[in-house]
């Protein structure tokens, strides 16, 4: 059984979802630290110059260290500020109209739990329905399994029986300095290389690493297949970049 563990990102881009599409059982790594101005909290829409952020405000004075299903969000009313902003960007866009109401019934639903990790899921839940993504998933805190960076990550695979983890390829580093946890444990490890496709957007050039929530109102229901076009073969831990996903990298 291959697994993947991915943090539960905010408005995630293409590749996070194309590594959830590609394995058997997903684990959302809820309880390691939070990181401030990380993907756990922001991510960046096509607008008509460039990409921009967006930002959920969250609490994070004197809460260093706190894991990512503590951390709370400073201002609910932060989604209809987005809504704004997704609107003058996304409005004349081919499946804004049929999916828009729908998003936002998501984003102030899970808004209004005040948590980061649980509004992150909950749309998170909504990209998987509307992309047509039917992994499984579980959140690594009711897991109960102990251990640090790469004896964390092998001892959950290990909870849940699997023998090949795909991890994305920005974890290489300490996957190599940990990969006798992997080998002891008779895992397998894969590294993600994607090269990033290019789809209809609603401003000239393609400007690619925006949040998926670009491609689905662009594209609807050939967001899945266009995410899936940019899949290359998995690496093994220690071996060169594909060509392909390199240049899409630099």
């Amino acid at each position: 059984m291959r697994i993947a563990i991915l943090q539960p990102t905010f408005l995630p881009w293409l590749g996070w979802f194309d590594i959830a599409d590609q394995v058997d059982m997903l684990i959302m790594l809820d309880d390691v630290a939070f990181a401030k101005q990380s993907w756990q909290q922001r991510n960046r829409l096509r607008t008509t110059h460039q990409l921009e952020y967006v930002t959920v405000p969250v609490r994070s004075a004197g809460r260093s260290g706190q894991p990512i299903l503590d951390v709370e969000i400073s201002d609910p009313r932060f989604a209809v500020k987005l809504e704004r902003t997704i609107a003058g960007s996304y409005a004349r866009t081919p499946y804004y109209g049929s999916l828009f109401p729908a998003f936002c019934q998501i984003l102030r639903k899970f808004s209004s739990t005040g948590l980061l990790s649980k509004l992150n899921l909950g749309l998170l839940g909504w990209f998987f329905s509307n992309l047509g993504i039917s992994t499984p998933w579980q959140v690594s805190s009711r897991l109960n399994v102990a251990g640090k960076r790469g004896e964390y990550v092998a001892a959950l695979c290990e909870a849940l029986g699997a023998d090949e983890y795909l991890s994305p390829v920005g974890a290489e580093e300490y996957l190599l300095e940990d990969r006798d946890a992997f080998d002891k444990r008779d895992i397998k490890v894969w590294l993600h290389e994607y090269a990033h496709p290019e789809y209809r957007q609603a401003f000239q050039p393609f400007i690619p690493y925006a949040s998926t929530l670009d491609l689905v109102f662009n594209e609807g229901p050939r967001a899945l297949d266009i995410i899936r076009s940019g899949r290359c073969q998995p690496r093994a831990l220690g071996t060169p970049h594909s060509p392909k996903a390199a240049r899409a990298q630099s």
